[in-house]
């Protein structure tokens, strides 16, 4: 006969499994990339190390799995931020909100965006991109349909964006304090980019 978990023990494990990728996050916010063990992770969740294997078989796995927590919560702030108004309001809000949030927890922006990981970990950081550039995508298009926008491929436009904010933001990342500057200077620099059009141009 088959076991089935019960819907308690399957709840129990689920809850397990959001308290290490909780744990995960708090070390990789700390200590980065290179910080994280199985073992400190452990500590930081207060449960054994052998009851983190139990869950995620090594840390690429585990990194894998915050990867994907974090990028939908932050990829969520950006999309809601970027619904209404015309094109320059949504690519501001959309810049803003992504570089701000990176800016106030640098440490794992940076393992997020730049740090050397693991293989697995680096194909996550693609989709990472990719989940950020299709918000970016939508307001493109938007702004093109418009008119608030010359015709362009919005894919490739968004693709830019995302890769140029994400390289400006590793030097103000590993280089804290970052000037009060940075983020005001990419949403002029995403305004441009694009070629928004505005009253007066």
């Amino acid at each position: 006969m088959v076991y089935r978990r019960t819907p308690a023990v399957q709840a129990r494990l689920d809850a397990q499994r959001a308290l290490i990728v909780q744990g995960a996050t708090g070390v990789l916010s700390r200590d980065g990339f290179a910080g994280l063990s199985m073992a400190a992770v452990a500590a930081e969740a207060g449960i054994a190390t052998g009851t983190v294997y139990k869950q995620f078989e090594n840390k690429a796995e585990l990194v894998a799995a915050v990867f994907e927590t974090v990028v939908a919560r932050e990829v969520e702030a950006v999309r809601a931020a970027a619904v209404g108004g015309d094109v320059i309001q949504r690519v501001t809000a959309a810049v803003e909100t992504f570089a701000g949030r990176a800016l106030k927890n640098p440490k794992l922006a940076y393992v997020l965006l730049a740090e050397p990981v693991d293989t697995a970990v680096d194909a996550q950081r693609l989709e990472f991109r990719r989940a950020f550039a299709a918000v970016f995508e939508t307001a493109i298009s938007h702004g093109i349909a418009e008119d608030g926008l010359p015709a362009q491929d919005a894919a490739l436009s968004a693709a830019a964006l995302v890769g140029s904010i994400g390289e400006v933001l590793v030097g103000p990342l590993v280089a804290a304090p970052h000037a009060e500057s940075v983020v005001p200077e990419l949403v002029a620099f995403a305004v441009r980019a694009l070629g928004a059009r505005t009253e007066s141009s």
